[in-house]
C-alpha cells in the first residue's frame, strides 16, 4: 500500500505540471488568437491521459486504505481530517477529471481555433483550480 501511496504522490506532480501547462497553453492562445496545432492537442491529450492514470491510481489506493473498514461513515464524517482524505479529496478529483474529460471531448468537435481554446481554457482551468484546491499541501510538502 505504501508503494501505491508513493506512485500517486509522485505521479500528482506530473500530472499538476501537465495540467497547468495545458491549461496556460489554452489560455494564451485562446486571448492570442492563435491557430490550433498538433503541440496544443498533444498537450491537451497528454493532460487527459495523465489525468486518467492519476485516477485510476487513486482508485486503487481509496479501496485498499480502508478508511471504512475501521471506522464507520459517521466516524468518517466526523473526523476533519479523515474525511478530506477519504471523501473531499476523491471527489472532487473524480469531478476535475470529468471536467477535463469534458472540455477535451467538446473541444474535439469544433472545427475552428478560438471556440477550441475558450473550451478547453474553461474545463482545464476550473479543474486545475479544483485540483490545487484538493491537494493535501500538508501531506504533499513534508
Amino acid at each position: 500500500m505504501e508503494t501505491i501511496q508513493f506512485i500517486h504522490s509522485g505521479w500528482a506532480y506530473i500530472v499538476l505540471l501537465v495540467l497547468i501547462i495545458a491549461t496556460i497553453n489554452a489560455l494564451i492562445k485562446f486571448f492570442g488568437n492563435k491557430e490550433y496545432g498538433a503541440l496544443d492537442f498533444r498537450l491537451a491529450l497528454f493532460s487527459l491521459i495523465t489525468m486518467h492514470i492519476q485516477l485510476l491510481i487513486g482508485i486503487i489506493l481509496f479501496f485498499t486504505k480502508g478508511y471504512f473498514d475501521e471506522m464507520s461513515v459517521g466516524e468518517v464524517m466526523k473526523n476533519d481530517s479523515i474525511r478530506k482524505l477519504a471523501v473531499e479529496h476523491p471527489t472532487l478529483m473524480i469531478i476535475a477529471v470529468a471536467l477535463v474529460t469534458i472540455g477535451y471531448s467538446k473541444h474535439k468537435k469544433k472545427l475552428v481555433s478560438k471556440p477550441k481554446f475558450k473550451l478547453l481554457s474553461i474545463f482545464y482551468s476550473i479543474a486545475l483550480v479544483a485540483v490545487l484546491y484538493m491537494i493535501p499541501w500538508n501531506q504533499w510538502l513534508s
